[in-house]
């Protein structure tokens, strides 16, 4: 029988063929859909969020119906998305712990910057500036979540007395911007580096693009696939 832990054992799904070419799943369905979920919600809020920060842009309202409308749906959107990005957390929170070569890739940012990816340490399957940017968003998340219930006044604000709320605004404002901030880098970095979007689109990418971007993740797929050829030999 195979060695391979029943919970890492990969299964037929994992491995399959586009166009005839061999590929490898990244992301399943349910991970897809869960993170443009996800992607949507971010939309709408910035949107709204925007809309009813400054009055120079109140006019976003209008896609939601006017000021009121605005008002109401912001919080309820939040809260989806809240939701939405911690299931994505608890599926890909290990995959983002810090290592030992991620302080390697950070020093060598030159390297990165430049498309030098053979002078890099092999990459498992995200490197560290995709793990630095999930725990910023998984920071900002949090703390739009705990400022907005702080000045959601329909249900929590009249718990706190004014000078809470004022700095919840404030701070709600500062972790909106880092949010937004954060969200640009991720789509140009999806953008810079070919085959990302189809990643997280279809579902798969090829053995090459894993070879390339993400050295230590090919290996550990190989692995079990050869891991999967002995099990059904077997």
């Amino acid at each position: 029988m195979s060695s391979t832990p029943k919970a890492e054992r990969p299964t037929a799904r994992d491995f399959a063929t586009v166009h005839d070419q061999p590929v490898i799943q990244r992301y399943t369905a349910n991970e897809r859909s869960n993170h443009w979920i996800t992607a949507i919600c971010f939309v709408l809020l910035a949107l709204s969020g925007l809309a009813l920060f400054h009055p120079a842009m109140f006019w976003l309202t209008a896609l939601f119906g006017g000021g009121p409308w605005t008002r109401i749906l912001h919080p309820f959107i939040g809260v989806v998305m809240f939701v939405s990005f911690m299931l994505l957390v608890i599926r890909f929170w290990h995959h983002n712990v810090m290592e030992r070569g991620d302080v390697q890739w950070i020093r060598q940012i030159g390297d990165v910057l430049a498309n030098r990816e053979e002078k890099l340490p092999p990459i498992g399957r995200y490197n560290a500036g995709q793990k630095v940017l999930f725990w910023v968003m998984l920071a900002s998340m949090l703390g739009l979540l705990l400022t907005g219930l702080v000045m959601w006044r329909a249900y929590f604000s009249h718990f706190f007395p004014v000078g809470v709320i004022r700095a919840a605004s404030l701070l709600h404002a500062f972790f909106g911007f880092v949010i937004i901030c954060s969200i640009i880098v991720h789509i140009y970095a999806a953008i810079w580096i070919k085959g990302a979007i189809r990643a997280m689109t279809q579902g798969w990418v090829t053995y090459a693009w894993a070879r390339k971007h993400h050295a230590k993740w090919y290996g550990e797929v190989v692995e079990r696939e050869r891991s999967l050829a002995r099990g059904r030999r077997e």
